[in-house]
């Protein structure tokens, strides 16, 4: 059985002040949650007050990216240990905000999600295509090259420590959501996918996460698919409230 999860990407927001209190207030509301994980993604910055924040607390923390090396002349950047040195268990690779305005290609999302399994950390690995990619009818070819590139010369042994996240870049912030059935097609053509990769057995127990204007209206009838584990919220995310009962009603 995979247990469900429930990531908040924060993105680029919440100060310090505001991030502690959105993580002590999830933790009131969510702290007797056990048949769900649960996991924020705060801004670097934050990482290590939310984590002195949720000492005790079964929430976990996730980084919003990494570089593929673990130090060196790469200014800007974080490296995986240093995000395992901040609280993460976690961290979000490939998002689609990285692949557009960031220029990252399927290459380089395969060496972070490489050395951040190497450093320890769970991936959670996104992919999606943008909405002329769907009008043209090229959504699987678009999974299967993101999917197969970035989890190139990864081992079996480390299928589970990755979570995919299926993001229709055409739904992420628009107020546009996949239809249960259009998300949960995707989900079975990834699973699928993965038991190529992989073997069927390791296929099934990944866990794949739909992004995508995730609401607490909206989850119910996503999680009631047999291809959706859990899901990558963004703004919903933001709101305790709100966050708290996409948990409650999606698990």
């Amino acid at each position: 059985m995979r247990i469900p999860v429930f990531a908040g990407n924060w993105k680029l927001n919440k100060k310090s002040a505001e991030a502690c209190e959105l993580a002590r207030k999830l933790d009131q509301l969510l702290g007797d949650v056990t048949d769900a994980e649960i996991i924020i993604a705060p801004s670097f910055t934050v990482l290590s007050k939310v984590c002195e924040t949720l000492s005790g607390s079964r929430i976990f923390l996730a980084g919003q990216n990494c570089f593929w090396m673990e130090e060196g002349a790469f200014t800007g950047e974080i490296s995986p240990g240093m995000l395992a040195d901040s609280g993460c268990n976690y961290v979000i690779i490939g998002h689609s905000e990285r692949r557009q305005y960031f220029s990252e290609t399927d290459e380089t999302i395969n060496l972070k999600v490489i050395n951040a399994l190497k450093s320890g950390l769970k991936v959670i690995l996104c992919i999606g295509e943008t909405l002329q990619e769907r009008e043209s009818n090229e959504t699987f070819p678009v999974l299967e090259r993101q999917t197969r590139n970035a989890l190139q010369g990864i081992p079996t042994e480390d299928t589970q420590r990755i979570i995919m996240a299926y993001e229709p870049v055409w739904a992420i912030g628009t107020g546009k959501t996949a239809t249960d059935e259009q998300a949960q097609e995707a989900h079975s053509f990834i699973r699928k996918l993965l038991s190529e990769i992989f073997t069927a057995r390791e296929s099934d127990k990944i866990r794949i996460l739909y992004g995508g204007s995730v609401k607490p209206e909206n989850i119910m009838g996503l999680m009631s698919q047999s291809d959706i584990d859990g899901a990558l919220v963004g703004g919903a995310s933001l709101s305790a409230d709100s966050f708290a009962a996409i948990v409650r009603n999606g698990k």
